[in-house]
């Protein structure tokens, strides 16, 4: 796996969005802070401008990431929010420049798409909060994606879930939406996840929705030889007026109950305040113990 140069002061980061529309406004917080970390924004051409739900047209949303791709001036690219739409845009977008001269891209929710879809180049990518989230994310969040871009992140320690299944284990780290995964089983775009640590979070989904998309990955073999399985926030959930009866930690532990692996439960990343960054592709260590889990990057 090959991993992007971390960022420099003086760094060009470009900010787009390959999926909802977006105000500039929306984002003003997070351009103000990754000045003072002393990198310079662009702004792409997709912000500020819609068509219904989306960020522009789906050739303009093609346009402005892949100008952002090819450009070598550009040492990463933040997509501004998420949504839905990036789906739309990925097999028109040509990775030829950006194999050669891989460069950062960073988000999450829909633009697991990307996360995925790059993973199958072998380039390592940034799962973490996005500008529309600055003015919400905590602060250990938003010092973990400074952290993480300029190289300087080795791991997390965190709390231990009282529903985690203990072990030490190794592999590399994928995953990201859990709904944006599923979607993607038997695409191109899908990944292959035999000897990996899968992250998975997801939010205001139904509970029979969770069991189903566990059950279609499943299927997929995702957990078949999987090392390891961190889940995320799985907020906002809803169920039906009769209830499916379980909650999302059980439905996940009856998922994984015949297979071997590790498995953390609360882990900061996903649709919540405390979103740490996280580089997908990169081999990490995993030690889930009874009162604290241990996540560290091998160098």
């Amino acid at each position: 796996m090959f991993t992007p140069d971390f960022i420099k002061k003086g760094d060009k980061i470009a900010i787009v969005s390959t999926a909802r529309k977006i105000d500039v406004r929306e984002i003003r917080e997070s351009l103000a802070i990754i000045k003072k970390w002393g990198l310079e924004p662009v702004i792409g051409s997709t912000i500020e401008v819609e068509e219904h739900q989306f960020a522009g047209s789906d050739e303009i949303r093609r346009a402005d990431f892949q100008n952002m791709l090819d450009n070598q001036d550009i040492k990463a690219i933040w997509c501004a929010r998420g949504g839905y739409g990036t789906v739309r845009i990925i097999d028109q977008l040509d990775f030829s420049n950006f194999s050669k001269n891989p460069k950062w891209i960073i988000g999450y929710s829909d633009i697991t798409v990307l996360h995925s879809h790059i993973h199958n180049l072998g380039i390592a990518t940034m799962h973490a909060a996005m500008p529309v989230d600055f003015h919400r994310g905590t602060q250990t969040a938003i010092n973990s994606l400074k952290e993480t871009l300029f190289g300087k992140n080795t791991g997390y320690i965190v709390s231990s879930s009282k529903k985690n299944i203990l072990g030490d284990t190794t592999g590399q780290l994928v995953g990201g939406n859990l709904s944006i995964l599923y979607s993607l089983c038997g695409s191109s775009s899908a990944m292959d996840t035999t000897g990996k640590i899968l992250c998975i979070e997801d939010l205001d989904e139904y509970l029979y929705h969770i069991d189903r998309m566990l059950q279609n990955l499943k299927r997929n073999g995702y957990f078949e030889k999987l090392s390891g399985l961190i889940v995320g926030g799985m907020n906002k959930m809803h169920d039906n007026n009769i209830s499916f009866g379980k909650k999302p930690k059980q439905i996940i532990l009856d998922i994984v109950k015949e297979y071997d692996f590790p498995v953390v439960f609360k882990f900061p990343m996903g649709h919540i305040e405390d979103n740490r960054a996280l580089i997908l592709g990169a081999e990490i260590s995993l030690k889930v113990k009874k009162n604290e889990v241990i996540f560290k990057y091998i160098q």
